[in-house]
């Protein structure tokens, strides 16, 4: 089962490229979930970052670069990954709001792929949540799903399901907005659903 839901922009980060981004997440009962992010678009008004061999790396929120937040429903801990279309990532771990840092963890070793057309860029990453210690197979999760986009004059727009009051903030709980209530009890349903 799979669930797909479009980002809007924040209001304070105008793009006059990007049409539209968006995304579909599926979550399996291994306990794998695999996000793909399409981004429709002018995509030779973007910088979006070169191939290269793929390898942690910090700062790539800084540029193009697409997110996912993820935490147990109710829960003030949680993570944070980046995927650069460059093939590059990064995961953090967080106790709270911002009070965290990089996970040195090889293991969590995203599968990310990545196609370009004319007007469209895709990218997808899958990840093994049985590598992030804290989440119980039973748990329901709160995802937060965001793009950053930078375009060929450096400026920088802000993409998320939902976007709290103020400057862009994917940190803020309030932007994990996507429920997924993973199966239990041989019940083999996985529910999506927005969080209000």
């Amino acid at each position: 089962m799979t669930s797909t839901r479009v980002l809007t922009r924040h209001l304070e980060t105008p793009s006059r490229a990007v049409r539209e981004i968006e995304v579909t997440v599926k979550l399996t009962k291994t306990g794998e979930i695999t996000l793909g992010y399409i981004l429709r678009g002018e995509l030779d008004r973007l910088l979006i970052p070169p191939p290269r061999t793929p390898c942690r790396r910090d700062g790539l929120w800084q540029h193009t670069c697409f997110e996912l937040f993820i935490g147990a429903k109710n829960d003030a801990e949680y993570y944070e990954f980046n995927f650069s279309p460059s093939g590059e990532w990064a995961a953090y771990e967080f106790r709270n709001y911002r009070d965290g840092g990089a996970i040195e963890d090889d293991g969590l070793d995203p599968r990310i792929s990545v196609r370009a057309g004319a007007r469209t860029l895709a990218l997808s990453a899958a990840i093994r949540l049985d590598r992030l210690p804290s989440f119980q197979l039973d748990v329901s999760l709160s995802l937060g799903l965001s793009v950053v986009i930078e375009e060929n004059g450096g400026q920088l727009s802000y993409w998320a399901l939902k976007h709290p009051p103020g400057k862009p903030d994917f940190h803020d709980s309030d932007t994990f907005a996507l429920e997924i209530q993973r199966p239990v009890d041989g019940v083999n349903a996985i529910a999506y659903t927005d969080k209000p």
